[in-house]
């Protein structure tokens, strides 16, 4: 028990000091702030959704500023091109042998910590290029693969508004993030302090406090929090309960979803839900674990159908019914 202690006690330190270092530049949507760092902790990527102007690119140069990762800053553009991000082969002169030779270099996505600025401007083609690499942690390059380094974390922005110009990501694409994070309006005390920080004199960088290694060993402490099979079989049935075909689901579900959340989708509400327990003291996964982390992990892998849109139901409603679901069918088979 001492150990579980220990390890919950300096898990909860670290996770805090990089907390206090982002603090330090971004003002509110706290909820915003460590859904990014528990994906970063889960090893898992974020698409952070929001309209121009919320601090989405700033949020992620601060965390760029606060770990000690290489970091690299893609914008999406329609004529953004698949070997813009992946790097490309090409014919160097000269070298030691004195003719010619090819040689590999490496594109943006070669980083810890790659912003994907306004994903949804580049083409399909150009999106699929982080598809191996946000999966596989490897891109294929004439044939060859080439390892990226790890931690490997993916932070894509894009604005909900501004349909012109624009790509929506396919359903494959998606459901690589492990979280979808809605940036909202900041508040009057919020947007006071906004304004005070960034309209006076320049206040210093955040503090780098964590490095590759010591993200890696947080994470590993992460993945080893255990989880009760009740709880687990809890995890499976929200996101089986997200299916139309499920036999008993919610009748929002069968009614006004088409496809309901992944596999993937079950494991990201297990690793996200066990960083939060370490967060709250615990060494082990609860209930209320998998209740707070849902609404980030399943929203952007359940797709409605025609009359659903029409009727402006919500990915978040039907992930409030099925978590309801599942509870009740959870109550009802519990022992006494």
């Amino acid at each position: 028990m001492a150990l579980e202690e220990e390890l919950i006690r300096n898990f909860k330190t670290e996770f805090g000091l990089l907390r206090a270092e982002v603090s330090k530049v971004i003002v509110g949507n706290d909820a915003i702030v460590d859904g990014v760092l528990t994906a970063l902790i889960a090893g898992g990527h974020v698409l952070l959704e929001g309209v121009p102007g919320l601090g989405k690119t700033l949020l992620v140069r601060t965390l760029a500023q606060a770990v000690d990762l290489k970091f690299s800053r893609v914008q999406f553009t329609p004529d953004l091109m698949p070997a813009d991000i992946t790097g490309t082969t090409m014919l160097i002169e000269g070298g030691a042998s004195g003719g010619r030779s090819l040689q590999f270099q490496p594109g943006p996505i070669f980083a810890n910590l790659v912003l994907a600025d306004e994903v949804n401007r580049a083409t399909p083609k150009t999106q699929s290029a982080l598809l191996e690499a946000m999966q596989e942690h490897g891109v294929t390059v004439g044939g060859v693969r080439h390892e990226l380094a790890s931690p490997f974390f993916v932070i894509a922005t894009q604005n909900p508004i501004e349909m012109e110009g624009t790509y929506p990501l396919p359903e494959a694409q998606l459901d690589r993030f492990l979280f979808k994070l809605l940036v909202t309006s900041p508040t009057l005390a919020e947007l006071n302090a906004i304004i005070d920080r960034t309209t006076g004199l320049d206040a210093p960088p955040p503090e780098r406090v964590l490095d590759a290694p010591r993200i890696l060993a947080l994470r590993s402490v992460s993945r080893e929090t255990p989880i009760a099979p009740h709880v687990r079989e809890f995890a499976a049935r929200v996101v089986l309960m997200t299916h139309p075909t499920t036999p008993g689901a919610p009748e929002i579900v069968s009614k006004y979803v088409r496809f309901g959340a992944s596999p993937r989708g079950a494991q990201g509400l297990v690793l996200a839900a066990k960083v939060k327990s370490l967060l709250d003291g615990r060494y082990n996964v609860a209930f209320d674990d998998i209740r707070q982390v849902a609404f980030d992990t399943l929203r952007h892998r359940i797709i409605l159908n025609f009359e659903g849109e029409a009727e402006g139901i919500t990915a978040d409603r039907v992930i409030d019914r099925a978590i309801q679901k599942a509870a009740a069918d959870m109550a009802v088979r519990a022992p006494g």
